[in-house]
């Protein structure tokens, strides 16, 4: 009797390594992607894909998805618009990936839509705005919390109008990103009867404001929506800082990009108080999700070695978010068939650390996530600021809000 326990136990324990040692064999799942790891874009590139690398990891430490571990082939884009395709079609034709995630942006990653319709992959956005709305491929799944595109703009002039705001000024960068926003606002304002009584585009090597701001600011507008870039949105708020903005305006930001990275904030400091500005993720009540403060704790370890923005809020989450939606659809559809993970993410809702993502036929959200919150309090060189509560409250959705406005603008900044 004890024999014969001993030779079963013995035949299973042979059947389970032959299990462990065929999933081990097996070859992994690659996912393939371009990141700007050099260029203007490399400080959110870099965060982004340490983002999607600790999903990697956690997933691999589990075991990985369908009994295969995951491999991340990545190729530095260099921030241009000018690498993607080529570097897409060698993801495809050459390294044979199973899965694609986007660049980081959508001035590189507008140029792949195409050929990722035409070869009928899943595209996996990486805060990319409105790449699909003339490309219309009906597997692209963008992560980023943006939902409809006129959300962002009425979010702000939502704001910009309860505090008595009935004139606007647009200042936009002359590039995709900027320039789709400042048509979103246009549409909006227009809807809203607001008077546009200022509508420049500076081009994108811009470095002096101060002669910009200083005809903006004869304008006289209750509302500034401003869609900038990282440098120049630190260039607009030191001209504003020397020559101020009057005190009608009622509110002041809406799309300035940078004001999420922790070493522009830090820079920057007593600037950014009063600004109102769209984010993605902030350490205030209501943020966090099953797996948000783990996520976290991780990467402001890695950061360091990393050398990436240490707090990480704006794309970290949403790098390691992409993954889960993989992994939610493999799981699900036991397969890697394209348009078997497509239909799963169209239909169905996915439980996220930055919260449930549900997409809409354009694969944008549903509804929008995005966070209009206004710096308070700031000062000057101190970066623990950024990961308490209370010095960016959040005004915009309702559901998350956990603050008042300041406003004018002017008596906020000081």
């Amino acid at each position: 009797m004890k024999r014969r326990t001993f030779l079963g136990a013995a035949i299973t324990g042979i059947g389970v390594s032959l299990i462990s040692k065929a999933g081990a064999d097996q070859p992994p799942i690659k996912i393939g992607l371009s990141m700007a790891q050099t260029g203007g874009l490399a400080g959110g590139g870099k965060a982004a894909l340490l983002g999607h690398e600790i999903w990697r990891d956690d997933i691999n430490a589990k075991g990985g998805l369908l009994g295969r571990k995951i491999e991340l082939i990545v190729y530095d884009d260099k921030s241009s618009a000018a690498e993607t395709p080529a570097i897409y079609s060698k993801l495809l034709d050459v390294d044979k990936v199973d899965l694609l995630f986007a660049p980081y942006a959508t001035v590189p990653t507008a140029p792949i839509m195409p050929l990722v319709k035409q070869r009928g992959m899943v595209l996996i956005g990486n805060f990319s705005f409105q790449v699909n709305s003339k490309v219309h491929h009906d597997m692209w799944f963008n992560n980023a919390p943006w939902g409809p595109a006129d959300s962002w703009a009425s979010a702000f002039f939502d704001i910009g109008q309860k505090a008595g705001g009935k004139t606007v000024a647009l200042l936009t960068a002359d590039q995709e990103f900027a320039q789709n926003l400042a048509t979103t606002a246009r549409e909006v304002a227009t809807k809203r009867n607001i008077s546009i009584l200022f509508d420049q585009a500076y081009p994108p090597n811009t470095v002096e404001f101060s002669s910009i701001l200083r005809a903006l600011k004869a304008a006289k507008p209750d509302i500034v929506h401003v869609a900038s870039y990282p440098p120049d949105s630190a260039g607009i708020l030191r001209a504003v800082n020397e020559i101020g903005i009057g005190d009608n305006v009622k509110l002041f930001g809406g799309g300035m990009v940078g004001l999420q990275f922790g070493a522009v904030m830090e820079n920057l400091g007593s600037l950014l108080n009063g600004v109102v500005n769209f984010n993605t993720w902030l350490p205030e009540p209501g943020m966090y999700y099953e797996g948000t403060k783990a996520f976290f704790d991780t990467y402001s370890k890695r950061a360091v070695a990393a050398k990436v923005d240490p707090l990480g809020y704006y794309l970290a989450p949403f790098g390691y978010a992409s993954g889960q939606l993989i992994e939610a659809a493999l799981k699900a559809t036991n397969s890697l068939d394209q348009k078997a993970i497509a239909k799963y993410l169209h239909a169905n809702e996915v439980q996220t650390i930055v919260g449930p993502i549900a997409f809409a036929a354009d694969g944008e959200r549903k509804e929008t996530a995005t966070l209009q919150a206004q710096f308070q309090g700031i000062v000057d060189k101190n970066m623990d600021q950024f990961k308490k509560p209370g010095k960016q409250v959040i005004l915009f959705p309702e559901k998350l809000k956990s603050g008042t406005l300041i406003t004018p603008f002017e008596a906020a900044r000081k």
